[in-house]
C-alpha cells in the first residue's frame, strides 16, 4: 500500500482513513472489531475519531467511539501499526464548543484514557470556538506536545480566513500550527475546500483528510428519492441531495463506475484521492461488504476523462 505524508509531519498514512463516528451506533463492538481487523489486514493504517462519538445516539454519552478502537488496540497488539486521529471541542455536556486550555488538557486526558494509550498521534480542534483566541489553544497544544501526549495538533472546519489567522498566530508567537485540516468535502459539498483554503492547503503544506467523502451516503448511488430514505439510520440527513444537481452527480457517477465494473461509492472516493492537495478521504463501513468496496476504491485508478466528466457534474 503506497503511504501519503500528512503535511509536514512524520506521519504517512494509505489513502483512505477509516472513520470511527459508526462504532457504538450502527456497529456495535464486535461488528467494530471485525471492520477494524478487514481494514488494517488490507494493509490501511490510519483510524479518525472523535470524543463527541457517538454521543448524539440515546443512552451514549460519547467517548463509545473512542472506547472501541481502544478495545481492539489493546486486544490486538497493534497500537504502534495505527494512526490514530481524534479531536477535541464538541459539546459533551458542557453545552458549548470549548477549546479553552483548561478544557483541552482535561479533555485530552479523558480520550487517552479511553483510547488504552499513551499518545495520539494527531488532535484536531473539532470546532472553531469563537470565544477562545488562538493563542490559547495552540498554547495548550504546546503543552500536550512537551509532556508527549500528542504528536501533532490540527483543525476541523476552520474556512481560509481562520486557518490563516491560526498560522499567523502560531508563527507569532512561535506556537506550534495546524498541520492537518479536515474539511467536509465530497463531489457534492465542494465549496468549502475547492479554493482560498485548498490553495492555502497547499502554499502551506498542510495535511488535508475530507470528511462526509460520500456525502453522508448519497454518493453510494442507493438513495435516488425519497422513497429510499428509510433505507438507513442516516437516510433523512441526504434529502437536501435529491435535486437536479443530485442527480446529475448520480448519472456521471454512474456512467464512471460502469466503465470501471465498480460500485459508485468506490468512483466518488477514488475521485477525491486524485484531488490534488487532498492527503486521503475518511469514509466508514458498518458491514463486510461496505469494507471490502472502501479497499477497492484506494487502487481504482480514474482517467482524465472520468475526473473531467465528474468534475463537470459536480461543478
Amino acid at each position: 500500500m503506497q503511504k501519503r505524508r500528512l503535511g509536514r509531519t512524520d506521519l504517512s498514512i494509505a489513502p483512505l482513513v477509516l472513520g470511527g463516528n459508526v462504532f457504538g451506533w450502527t456497529a456495535d463492538e464486535k461488528t467494530s472489531f471485525d471492520l477494524l481487523d478487514r481494514f488494517v489486514a488490507a494493509g490501511f493504517n490510519a483510524i479518525d475519531t472523535a470524543d463527541s462519538y457517538s454521543r448524539w445516539v440515546p443512552g451514549n454519552k460519547g467517548g463509545e467511539s473512542e472506547t472501541i478502537i481502544g478495545n481492539w488496540m489493546k486486544s490486538r497488539g497493534n497500537r504502534d501499526q495505527v494512526v490514530v486521529i481524534t479531536k477535541v471541542g464538541s459539546d459533551m455536556g458542557q453545552g458549548k464548543k470549548d477549546l479553552s486550555a483548561a478544557y483541552i488538557e482535561k479533555a485530552v486526558d479523558a480520550s487517552l484514557k479511553r483510547l488504552q494509550t499513551d499518545v495520539i498521534d494527531l488532535y484536531l480542534s473539532h470546532w472553531p470556538d469563537p470565544a477562545t483566541p488562538y493563542e490559547e489553544t495552540l498554547g495548550a497544544y504546546q503543552r500536550l506536545l512537551e509532556k508527549g501526549k500528542i504528536r501533532y495538533p490540527g483543525c476541523s472546519n476552520l474556512d481560509a480566513g481562520q486557518l490563516r489567522a491560526a498560522l499567523d498566530v502560531a508563527s507569532l508567537r512561535s506556537l506550534p500550527r495546524y498541520e492537518v485540516l479536515q474539511p467536509e468535502y465530497n463531489l457534492y459539498d465542494r465549496s468549502s475546500l475547492d479554493g482560498p483554503l485548498l490553495d492555502l492547503c497547499k502554499a502551506e503544506d498542510i495535511g488535508v483528510i475530507t470528511y462526509f467523502s460520500l456525502a453522508k451516503g448519497f454518493l453510494s448511488g442507493k438513495y435516488r428519492s425519497k422513497a429510499d430514505l428509510g433505507q438507513s439510520a442516516r437516510g433523512e440527513g441526504v434529502a437536501s441531495y435529491l435535486n437536479e444537481r443530485g442527480m446529475r452527480i448520480l448519472s456521471a457517477l454512474d456512467a464512471v463506475a460502469e466503465r470501471h465494473s465498480a460500485k459508485q461509492a468506490e468512483v466518488a472516493l477514488a475521485w477525491i484521492i486524485a484531488r490534488p492537495g487532498v492527503t486521503a478521504p475518511i469514509a466508514s463501513a458498518t458491514t463486510p461488504a461496505q469494507m471490502d468496496s472502501l479497499i477497492r476504491a484506494a487502487s481504482l485508478k480514474l482517467s482524465a476523462d472520468d475526473i473531467g466528466a465528474l468534475d463537470r457534474a459536480s461543478s
